[in-house]
């Protein structure tokens, strides 16, 4: 029997609440979950690539998933999926704006290997609005952002804003 091997991409600048319940949810889906930490040339991220790498291995080993592995890239997502052996990609979705994008993302991903399906998972409802570039903008804003990431993370935001600085008049 073939394992089934899924992509989870991701920058998880920072990993919210979201993220986790993505990755619970599709762990379920596949004998193995990869979870790809990739840059993004058009984010600006808040935390380097490996603060984002170590950031994502200590969330997921609190989500006490042994199907789980945390690997970065900084490639074509297609040839990182075929490099992992990897027949599934999996993207959560919040809203329909989120869906245009995937969708054609999709497509695109289709054209270049048939072979791997894109899988897309709803956010939980509670969780629907969370959004990593949100999430920072809060924080960097003053905002309390405890109802979308877990406590580790959000020291870690608010140690960042607290040395890059935080916006805002008040």
């Amino acid at each position: 029997m073939t394992t089934r091997i899924g992509i989870y991409p991701g920058t998880f600048d920072p990993i919210t609440l979201g993220h986790a319940d993505i990755i619970r949810r599709g762990a379920k889906l596949v004998d193995k979950l990869i979870l790809g930490v990739t840059t993004n040339p058009s984010k600006d991220p808040m935390f380097s690539t490996e603060e984002r790498f170590a950031m994502v291995e200590r969330e997921v080993a609190g989500l006490g998933l042994d199907n789980v592995e945390v690997v970065g890239f900084n490639a074509l997502l297609v040839k990182f999926a075929q490099s992992q052996g990897a027949s599934i990609i999996i993207r959560g979705l919040r809203a329909v704006a989120d869906f245009e994008y995937e969708y054609q993302m999709a497509g695109m991903n289709q054209q270049l290997d048939d072979d791997i399906e894109t899988v897309f998972l709803m956010a939980d409802v509670s969780l629907q609005p969370i959004a990593s570039k949100l999430v920072k903008e809060i924080a960097l804003y003053g905002g309390d952002i405890t109802p979308f990431v877990s406590a580790p993370v959000r020291e870690e935001v608010n140690a960042r804003v607290a040395k890059i600085g935080r916006k805002g008049d008040l």
